[in-house]
């Protein structure tokens, strides 16, 4: 088992370090769960057992496969007053150590590759909130998703440890694996009416559908091209390839599944991305092919329990040589250029603007200002938000944030300082730091300044003499105003480090 897990887990993570995860929502907020602990996502069974004394979060067990899977509504983990789970959620089945527990969501998102920058962890120190082991920031730091911890789930107390199988079930599979080698991953995946399946290995990304670019090589499959990470990628309709009714454009569910074929890439808009299962690869029936057109692609047919019949196919001979030299190649010189260009503008936008000395005043408890670069935005403060359990006592509450989540620190609870009476002016400052975001609780905010790189000075030591009493001992620089007057000069680094040290207590 740990060397078909260790095999499985070179396929999926590429020589550049990019961790594959799924991502799912709900209640209005994203999670991601690692690829690997991912068994498969299924609907919602028709026949739920309820365990006597269990704990609101069980919704009760059901069979899949032989197996006795105990479901968990992760709203209710979080929430204890959460709705029951309904017929029209989903179900990821998760996998560890054997142990085979279901997860309640919403909907399913997308499968990502995540860099290691775009990577952050966090703790609350146990409980409930345990299960969140981190964050992934996505899209310039508009799209935030929380980690769900695998191994925290199965051991959260409230959660039966339902072992997968028998001890003779157990070594009917080890035989199975034995006859079979190693279980593969596929992606399913919708388009035209009809059930489809890519080898796991040769998805880069699933995103949701941009505007399309323009092209000259625009025609029945191709229906233009989009900027992927500096690489002009075209795109083609996946139900028009396959003879189908054309993926309607108006359609919220479709996605662009972007995928590696020798060494180009290529898109292909689809109408929805349905689930992960496993396989092996006498699993795979071979189809007779009467006359079929693009019979090459058609690697065979996948039978499912828990839905349509799929077509498995050879994503290498998706397209003839011909088309797939038009298609990847043609775009690439064509537009490369652009694209890149794109990319480059973009990063040297970046690097202007991060030279420029602008800072946001505001104060708390006395005169602060912060580099405005480290601020992501400015939000009215919100006193009702709902804390999550466990959460230690500078921790305000969680803030949903254009479909995000982050945690709202009260810096005055943080530095022992005391209460404000009056919370009219307060705000909330969104601090990121790399793949980190925070929301911070200020008296009130001032005004924008603009000083020179000179008007940075050493802190006196007396503020820094004020233990945790105060904020301004975690400070090293002031910055001087024209006036004479001076405001501290907030250091997110030092923030970060003590927020780290109190959530580990």
């Amino acid at each position: 088992m740990a060397a078909a897990r260790a095999a499985a887990a070179r396929a999926l993570v590429d020589a550049a370090g990019l961790e594959l995860f799924g991502s799912f929502h709900l209640g209005g907020a994203e999670f991601a769960l690692p690829a690997l602990a991912i068994r498969e996502v299924v609907g919602y069974p028709e026949r739920v057992t309820r365990m006597p004394l269990s704990p609101d979060c069980l919704e009760g067990i059901f069979t899949l496969r032989g197996t006795a899977i105990p479901i968990v509504n992760l709203a209710r983990i979080f929430d204890p007053s959460a709705p029951p789970a309904s017929a029209a959620q989903k179900i990821a089945i998760l996998d560890h150590e054997e142990v085979l527990v279901g997860l309640v969501f919403d909907a399913t998102g997308e499968v990502l590759r995540v860099r290691p920058e775009q990577r952050s962890t966090v703790s609350y120190g146990g409980g409930r909130s345990s299960v969140i082991g981190g964050t992934i920031l996505l899209a310039d730091g508009e799209r935030l998703l929380q980690v769900l911890v695998p191994e925290a789930l199965v051991r959260i107390d409230n959660v039966p440890q339902v072992r997968s199988m028998s001890a003779a079930a157990r070594a009917a599979e080890r035989a199975r694996f034995l006859r079979h080698a190693e279980a593969r991953k596929c992606l399913c995946f919708s388009a035209g009416g009809t059930s489809f399946a890519f080898a796991m290995t040769a998805v880069q990304e699933i995103i949701a559908v941009p505007e399309l670019r323009t092209s000259v090589m625009a025609g029945p499959l191709c229906k233009g091209w989009i900027n992927f990470r500096g690489r002009a990628v075209g795109i083609v309709d996946f139900a028009a390839l396959v003879g189908g009714v054309p993926t309607q454009a108006h359609d919220t569910a479709r996605r662009i599944l972007i995928a590696r074929i020798g060494e180009e890439l290529l898109g292909f808009v689809v109408d929805s991305v349905d689930t992960i299962i496993h396989y092996f690869d006498s699993d795979v029936l071979p189809i007779p092919l009467l006359g079929t057109r693009r019979g090459a692609m058609f690697r065979g047919c996948l039978p499912r329990a828990d839905g349509p019949d799929t077509l498995f196919l050879d994503h290498a001979h998706v397209l003839g040589d011909t088309e797939l030299a038009e298609v990847c190649a043609g775009h690439r010189r064509i537009y490369g250029d652009e694209a890149a260009g794109e990319a480059q503008a973009a990063k040297n936008a970046g690097a202007a603007a991060a030279r420029k000395q602008v800072y946001l005043a505001f104060a708390l408890g006395s005169p602060w200002a912060a580099d405005i670069g480290q601020v992501r935005e400015l939000i009215p403060y919100a006193p009702g938000m709902t804390r999550p359990p466990g959460a230690p006592d500078c921790v305000h509450g969680m803030l949903h944030l254009r479909h995000q989540v982050i945690s709202v620190i009260d810096l005055r609870r943080l530095y022992g300082m005391p209460p404000l009476d009056d919370t009219a002016e307060c705000r909330i400052l969104v601090l990121e730091r790399g793949t980190e975001r925070y929301g911070v609780i200020v008296d009130r905010v001032d005004s924008i300044v603009h000083l020179p790189a000179s008007a940075r000075r050493p802190s006196p030591k007396m503020l820094r003499a004020g233990g945790m009493a105060d904020m301004r001992a975690d400070v090293s620089e002031v910055l001087e105003l024209p006036d004479g007057s001076v405001k501290t000069l907030f250091e997110r680094d030092a923030f970060f480090a003590t927020l780290e040290r109190v959530l580990a207590q």
